[in-house]
């Protein structure tokens, strides 16, 4: 088989953890940068060039690592390689919901994916009511198209809240306003979702002062044992938004888990050293599983 990864940056632990798994099984593997690829778009041909306008072909399927400020370039060049018929490991749209947090709660709320109290306002003079409509201050604030923790904020009072909130809102950033959690500040879990079932998770633990549990912030990983609802919950969450490589992130609440985030290019790093489980191994797993059922259907 021949596998590419389709990266918005390149040298991280996941992407080599990718390559020698597939290497070992005897894989083709290819790394692509986002940044330089390009496509031709026509009715007869669907290519993807690369360097120098090299045309991409054989591919049997694409891993896309997407980050969200390349998502819209990103996803466009990931359904260029769907129209050769190339087996996608996420699609383009399951990634264009999952970057974007309202579109995903939205979803989720749809189909009844527990969550935490949320609230979406344009209008400066919507602030107090957005506030009022998640139970008040302490709450989190939380840029529409944030990771790793970043562009989010705990607004202790209804004052910093309505700093916070209004600070954002003059920078013309698209904002969530959620109920916080007090019970868990600092713990979260990330379940990894492969291919519909949880093949790892681990609990997450943030620095001391810090309540954002996220590794790229320093947060401490540790082995955990789940349980069956949390692990039922992730798998809805991502079925919901159509990923079948999902990390789900969920707060355990005092009135049962809550999905705060679901990502669709998880780091592997953390969930492997905490778990010991062979994420990359799945991965790859369900691409053998699936590849070929997908081409015949493609060629029906």
């Amino acid at each position: 088989m021949r596998i590419g990864l389709l990266v918005s940056k390149k040298g991280f632990y996941s992407h080599k953890r990718l390559e020698e798994v597939a290497k070992a099984r005897g894989h083709e593997f290819i790394t692509l940068d986002l940044h330089e690829c390009f496509v031709n778009i026509t009715s007869s041909e669907h290519h993807v060039y690369h360097q120098k306008g090299k045309a991409i072909t054989g591919l049997d399927a694409i891993i896309p690592r997407i980050l969200p400020d390349i998502t819209f370039y990103g996803t466009a060049v990931l359904r260029q390689f769907e129209l050769q018929g190339v087996f996608p490991v996420n699609n383009s749209l399951s990634i264009i919901k999952a970057q974007d947090k309202l579109r995903t709660l939205q979803i989720f709320a749809k189909h009844g994916v527990p969550m935490p109290v949320t609230g979406f306002a344009h209008s400066p003079e919507n602030t107090e009511a957005v506030i009022k409509s998640v139970g008040g201050a302490p709450l989190v604030a939380k840029l529409i198209e944030g990771m790793e923790g970043k562009g989010v904020v705990l607004a202790e009072t209804k004052s910093a809240a309505v700093s916070v909130i209004n600070a954002f809102k003059g920078l013309n950033a698209n904002i969530l306003v959620q109920e916080f959690i007090e019970e868990s500040a600092g713990h979260d879990l990330r379940l990894y979702v492969v291919g519909g079932k949880v093949v790892a998770a681990m609990e997450r633990i943030a620095q001391k002062g810090e309540f954002r549990a996220n590794v790229a912030l320093g947060a401490d990983v540790r082995p955990v044992k789940i349980t069956a609802e949390e692990r039922k919950i992730a798998v809805k969450a991502a079925k919901v938004i159509g990923l079948d490589v999902a990390g789900v992130d969920i707060l355990r609440s005092k009135n049962g888990p809550l999905v705060i985030e679901i990502n669709s290019c998880a780091g592997l790093r953390g969930i492997e050293r905490a778990s010991g489980a062979d994420v990359a191994g799945s991965i790859i797993d369900f691409l053998e599983a699936n590849v070929k059922p997908y081409s015949k259907r493609q060629s029906e």
